[in-house]
């Protein structure tokens, strides 16, 4: 069976994520260990124990969301020698996918993530910023509710374009109600509130890309030993500089999920993706984008044990 690696981002985090793993694999709880000592805190207390609350919070979560992948990634590459032939990540996710690759050193990463959370958490201050999903509309369709709505003062952007029919908005608060309602009159099956503040990867996180691009350039990026589709294009790249580039641009552009998906599946061979980390998000995404293909998850060791009983048989 040929097939694609995905990891999830921000929002499948829960506490007590992974914790099967880490008490099966020696290994697993080892990259806790690494995490927590290298960002000079306790967060695999944080993601065993909680509180959610903090949890919860962007600085924390991302670091937290990308142990979790990686455990699950290093769980998987105990249990069987089959590689994945591409690898993709939903905007967090993709860091987690870039480590997995061998592009990112983890420790790196794991920094440069809570950093990445940070820059987000202070470019836009509470109150001021949102998101919402919006369903049931096309891709155009929101686009156009997005223009409607904003002015020169407050701006409403399409950012996630997760499948047919789901696309999340972010910007100005006012400007994202304001696409809410108007989404409502043009036919959407709902429109719906997002419990965030920061609107990630709309042109409000300019400034904070800019940052983000300065830690970039001071950490070793390598040429990914299994390419990775990156969400600001839905395409591989090789060289450091692009990588770079399309991370930092990925901070204020909108997620292509839609086209990575249909790009692992186009003219590769690949019959199946694998959700690697907590949750199910991805693989129900996945499921709306490209039926013809198995979706499997690695959010438990039952789960775990059931892919790799499929590649043993296929």
């Amino acid at each position: 069976m040929k097939f694609a690696c995905v990891f999830p981002g921000q929002g499948s985090q829960s506490v007590g994520m992974m914790a099967e793993f880490i008490d099966r694999y020696d290994e697993v709880k080892n990259l806790f260990t690494r995490a927590s000592d290298a960002l000079g805190y306790d967060l695999a207390g944080v993601i065993v124990n909680g509180p959610a609350e903090e949890l919860n919070k962007t600085a924390c979560t991302q670091p937290a969301m990308l142990v979790a992948g990686v455990a699950a990634w290093k769980a998987f590459r105990i249990s069987t020698q089959q590689k994945p032939v591409l690898m993709a990540g939903h905007s967090l996710g993709e860091y987690t996918a870039l480590v997995c690759a061998g592009a990112l050193q983890f420790e790196d990463a794991v920094k440069l993530v809570a950093e990445r959370g940070r820059l987000m958490q202070n470019a836009v201050p509470e109150g001021i910023g949102a998101m919402a999903a919006i369903l049931g509309l096309d891709d155009d369709q929101v686009k156009a509710v997005c223009a409607q709505a904003s002015d020169a003062k407050s701006i409403a952007q399409a950012v996630n374009f997760n499948s047919p029919g789901q696309v999340v908005i972010a910007g100005h608060a006012a400007a994202v109600d304001k696409a809410m309602e108007l989404a409502k009159a043009a036919g959407a099956k709902r429109a719906l509130k997002l419990p965030v503040s920061v609107p990630s990867h709309s042109s409000l996180m300019i400034d904070a890309a800019k940052q983000l691009g300065e830690r970039l350039a001071a950490i070793e990026i390598r040429t990914p030993e299994i390419p990775v589709l990156q969400n600001f294009d839905a395409r591989t790249h090789t060289s450091s500089a692009e990588i770079a580039e399309c991370l930092q641009k990925q901070l204020y552009n909108p997620v292509l999920w839609v086209d990575t998906v249909n790009n692992i599946f186009a003219g590769t061979g690949i019959t199946a993706t694998v959700e690697c980390g907590p949750g199910k998000v991805l693989a129900g995404l996945n499921k709306r984008i490209y039926k013809d293909a198995e979706h499997y998850t690695l959010d438990s060791l039952d789960n775990l044990n059931k892919f790799v009983s499929a590649l043993e048989t296929n």
